[in-house]
């Protein structure tokens, strides 16, 4: 995949910033630790396809880190979800691919925000709020 260059990513009501590491809902922030939120940055880099669990044990701990990665992806994945008020039985935003790994389910928008020309909190560019 081609580099990305945008510093925000827009997907569903949603408002990623990647300098400030932010998550943003209709202007509101939610909180979300390190983990979920760089597993969130990979599936937002690869919307539509499968992320695997290996790919995200590999971003995670990447010097061979003994932990128990099944229950550390499991729980990373079980945050992200709570944070975007989404749920494995019926996804509107993180699919699981069984056995696989885990797939973003809705459309991404990368914004480019130039310092002189700052980004608001509230909607995406082409997003009407609410």
């Amino acid at each position: 995949m081609d580099a990305v260059t945008g510093n925000t990513v827009c997907f569903g009501p949603f408002k990623l910033d990647l300098k400030a590491g932010e998550l943003h809902q209709n202007g509101r922030k939610i909180r979300l630790q390190e983990q979920p939120f760089q597993v969130l940055k990979m599936l937002l880099e690869h919307p539509g396809e499968v992320v695997t669990r290996e790919e995200i044990r590999k971003k995670l701990w990447p010097n061979d880190t003994i932990v128990e990665f099944d229950h550390s992806i499991n729980a990373a994945i079980k945050k992200l979800r709570l944070a975007l008020g989404d749920s494995a039985e019926e996804p509107q935003y993180v699919e699981t691919v069984a056995r696989r790994g885990y797939r973003l389910m809705v459309p991404v928008e990368w914004v480019a925000c130039q310092p002189a020309n700052r980004c608001k909190t509230g909607a995406c560019p082409g997003r009407r709020a609410g």
